[in-house]
């Protein structure tokens, strides 16, 4: 049986007002400790690694129902220097490849 999956999909847009030596997403490690955080919580696991995917960066959660996941993939789009524009895709741990399944912008009203 397949278990549902939330993809977070971020824009990879570099964050503003950064030293031209920094790192360009500090936000990705960001959403990296929160989503940690969120693990040791027991609210939801962390599926796999981020990775990057065309223009996005893409987080995955799963261990959770659906509502949970989208209320920590939204909390996730709101820290501080994320990008606006992300977006969740529901799916689950059988699809053939990222971004299959439902749609749901971020964040959530």
């Amino acid at each position: 049986m397949a278990s549902l999956v939330v993809e977070i999909h971020v824009p990879l847009h570099e964050s503003e007002k950064l030293p031209e030596t920094a790192y360009a997403f500090p936000w990705i490690d960001e959403i990296d400790e929160f989503l940690f955080e969120i693990e040791e919580q027991g609210q939801a696991k962390v599926f796999d690694d981020g990775e990057e995917f065309g223009d996005v960066y893409v987080f995955f959660i799963t261990g959770a129902d659906e509502n949970t996941l989208l209320r920590v993939a939204s909390r996730a789009v709101t820290l501080g220097g994320v990008p606006h524009g992300a977006f969740a895709m529901v799916t689950d741990d059988e699809a053939g490849e990222f971004g299959l399944g439902r749609r749901v912008d971020l964040p959530l009203p």
